[in-house]
């Protein structure tokens, strides 16, 4: 009995003496799908962010980003639903997949100018945050990342002009294509890839797109001219899962998130600075800037204020159309 006990008592001993293992550290990856190049500011930055992530965090968190991604945006919201990607870039497009009344952002000549577009989303961007978030994704930031207008063969300065050429619309945006028809114009669905060839064959006439990607894909070669007046404002988010953003130790998550809102701040002024010199660069090249008149620009207000009847309700939500509707009539009222 003595020699069991002194044989327990020596276990005893040699486990305590014995060092305590050193668990390894929970790494965390994010994979981050983003449709825009790399060589753009959206691409500099978000590198930038990896950096700082994987420093901020003592490399427990890497942020790996997929710059250029081909895949439409309900493909890259169905990959994160799937947890194959952790976060993404999207466009006003993708996010009100998530968050329908969004799209109400993208109403044509509703929102008219970067003054404009602050004044709503100082407003109203914590409710539509909230709106995707409660759908199971955490909004890191917003930012601008441009203005859609028309490009097109024959010059453009007031919607009749425009009614007389066929407008190309991509394929997989009904919305948009259900909003132009409903103000008259003449639609055709046409694939990213395809918007030359059609614009080439004479399928279509006109496209409207930002001058970022009109640059980028070369469409003002064919469509020559600019109608100067914005259609509507270009937003892009970056967007988490709920799951990848609670798997970040929570020690690091307030200082995540000051780096992302540095990066959103800068990108605003990236953003446009970029789309200044891509429109510079398409006039050297042979692009016209059709001046539209306050005149003209009216004209565009009218014909669009007699579709929305149709068009409020259905594709764009009525509560936050009259919200973004009263905060411009009393923005305006001031200038």
């Amino acid at each position: 009995m003595k020699k069991i006990r002194c044989l327990l008592l020596c276990l005893t001993l040699i486990f305590v003496m014995l060092p305590i293992p050193v668990f390894a550290q929970r790494k965390v990856t994010i994979k981050l799908v983003s449709l825009v190049p790399e060589n753009t500011p959206w691409g500099n930055l978000l590198n930038r962010l990896s950096v700082e992530w994987k420093e901020a965090t003592n490399g427990e968190v890497t942020l790996q980003i997929y710059h250029n991604n081909q895949s439409n945006e309900a493909d890259v919201i169905r990959k994160l639903n799937m947890n194959q990607i952790q976060a993404a870039v999207l466009s006003t497009l993708g996010m009100k997949l998530i968050n329908p009344p969004i799209m109400t952002l993208s109403c044509p000549f509703l929102i008219r100018d970067n003054q404009e577009l602050d004044v709503v989303l100082n407003a109203l961007k914590p409710e539509m945050e909230k709106g995707i978030n409660d759908k199971g994704y955490f909004t890191l930031a917003w930012s601008k990342i441009g203005w859609v207008r028309f490009f097109s063969k024959s010059p453009v300065f007031v919607p009749a002009d425009l009614k007389k050429q066929k407008l190309g619309t991509i394929e997989t945006e009904q919305e948009m294509m259900d909003i132009f028809k409903a103000m008259g114009y003449q639609m055709t669905p046409v694939a990213t890839e395809h918007i030359l060839v059609n614009l080439s064959g004479g399928l279509i006439d006109a496209v409207y797109q930002s001058p970022v990607i009109a640059g980028g894909l070369q469409i003002f070669g064919l469509a020559r001219n600019m109608a100067s007046i914005p259609v509507a404002p270009f937003l892009g988010s970056i967007v988490m899962t709920q799951r990848a953003w609670r798997s970040i130790p929570e020690k690091y998550r307030p200082e995540l998130l000051r780096l992302v809102k540095r990066v959103e701040a800068e990108l605003d002024h990236s953003v446009q600075a970029l789309e200044n010199e891509v429109i510079d660069t398409m006039v050297r090249y042979g692009l016209v800037i059709n001046q539209v008149s306050p005149q003209q620009a009216a004209l565009w207000y009218a014909d669009t204020a007699r579709a929305m009847p149709s068009l409020i309700g259905s594709t764009f939500d009525k509560a936050l159309y009259e919200r973004i509707t009263s905060l411009l009539e009393a923005h305006r009222a001031r200038r």
